[in-house]
């Protein structure tokens, strides 16, 4: 989003709530190994993010499974795990808001009702999903 002109506005301010400790940001090593394949400014911008004391969080077998039980529910199909896996990593770990600008699987009201129905069923709180221009500080 932050190279779209559509997304600019507000991926730049998100970026800039990030430098300014507005807003913690983690990442998981899902994010890493899908910037391997992004072009080279974006590549850049993920590096000049990781130096904002950005945490990193892990997959492990517990986000594993319940992105498994993202697909099993057929809330998204088996070819946008990654999607699910980055929700799933987000909610074993307790964040209160996972940011997208990805509205077909990640960002979409009944796509959220679902993945939070799963999560209460399996035993985790609520997760919101929202795009950067909903919780950005200006």
């Amino acid at each position: 989003g932050y190279f779209d002109a559509e997304f600019e506005y507000w991926s730049k301010k998100l970026i800039e709530n990030f430098r300014n400790q507005d807003i913690i940001l983690y990442v998981s090593n899902i994010t890493e190994a899908e910037i391997l394949y992004a072009p080279n400014k974006v590549k850049k911008l993920y590096f000049e993010l990781l130096d904002l004391k950005c945490k990193i969080l892990i997959e492990n077998e517990e986000s594993v499974s319940l992105a498994k039980k993202y697909i099993e529910n057929q809330i998204l199909t088996p070819n946008y795990l990654n999607d699910a896996r980055h929700i799933s990593i987000a909610t074993i770990n307790n964040l209160d808001v996972l940011v997208s600008w990805n509205f077909k699987h990640i960002v979409h009201y009944d796509k959220i009702r679902k993945f939070n129905l799963i999560n209460i069923r399996e035993g985790y709180k609520l997760i919101d999903i929202y795009s950067p221009m909903e919780v950005v500080y200006e």
